[in-house]
């Protein structure tokens, strides 16, 4: 079969859509994954993927047979098409259009982080990233974030959409989920640092925008503002930066109280 040429063709031209507007990616609950990385990592992790347009020089066929073996629709297509479908100046040579995830959320959930009005795509990748590799169970998107199923946010967060359950709220919605937690928020102006908190109950922790800090409905809710300590002549860290350092202090009082735990019932053996 020749390779599609056309960016007329009717397929081609759903998944232009797809990729560039945003309100129809909501209301089909499809993404667009590009690359082998990220669809044989979105496969692995229990993603359904209906449709795939790849170049039959460049795809991997390892990753073309588990899309077919999932009845994965596959169109072959030049060159010129996957450039004028994909965000990136050089594309990959396959992408595919999966139902956007809906993974479990732990209950009770212990480990929260809202995202408020964060607004530049590439940050809220890697904090998603971070995020899952921190042992967060919930990630909640306040009013005012980016699009979480973009191109660059799907591309920074490296598979974490298919790892971490998120879900957008408003502040009343947020305040109800987190009655039972207690709310840590950041701010570079705080005098509680990061270290002095105990990650090691039930939390939630918000980051704010990158540009405007934290919202007055984000610090009503708060509990507790947090900040990270740093030289008098540093600037305030990037907010990707920042939730990976907070996150991963979390992550390891954690494993530190499980090892202790550990070692205590080993002695007492």
């Amino acid at each position: 079969m020749q390779p599609i040429i056309s960016i007329q063709n009717k397929r081609v031209r759903h998944v232009k859509a797809l990729a560039t507007k945003a309100r129809l990616r909501r209301s089909e609950r499809k993404l667009i994954l590009e690359g082998d990385r990220l669809i044989a990592d979105a496969l692995a992790r229990g993603g359904a993927a209906e449709l795939a347009l790849y170049s039959p020089q460049r795809a991997d066929y390892g990753v073309i047979a588990q899309l077919q073996k999932r009845n994965c629709t596959l169109l072959s297509v030049a060159e010129s098409i996957l450039r004028h479908v994909s965000d990136t100046q050089q594309p990959p040579g396959i992408l595919a259009v999966f139902h956007i995830p809906k993974p479990p959320i732990a209950q009770p959930c212990r480990r929260v982080l809202i995202l408020d009005a964060i607004g530049e795509p590439g940050n809220l990748g890697t904090i998603l990233r971070s995020a899952s590799a921190a042992g967060v169970e919930l990630a909640i998107l306040a009013p005012g974030c980016c699009d979480v199923y973009s191109g660059k946010t799907l591309r920074a967060g490296m598979g974490a959409h298919f790892r971490l359950p998120i879900v957008e709220a408003n502040w009343d919605e947020i305040a109800d989920f987190c009655r039972e937690l207690r709310v840590y928020a950041t701010r570079a102006e705080a005098d509680c640092p990061y270290t002095s908190v105990g990650w090691t109950g039930d939390w939630a922790l918000i980051l704010g925008n990158e540009a405007h800090g934290l919202s007055q409905a984000a610090r009503r809710l708060a509990a507790c503002e947090i900040a990270i300590p740093m030289a008098q002549s540093s600037e305030s860290l990037n907010v990707a930066s920042a939730a990976a350092v907070i996150l991963f202090e979390a992550q390891r009082q954690r494993c530190s109280r499980s090892d202790s735990t550990l070692v205590g019932a080993s002695a007492v053996d």
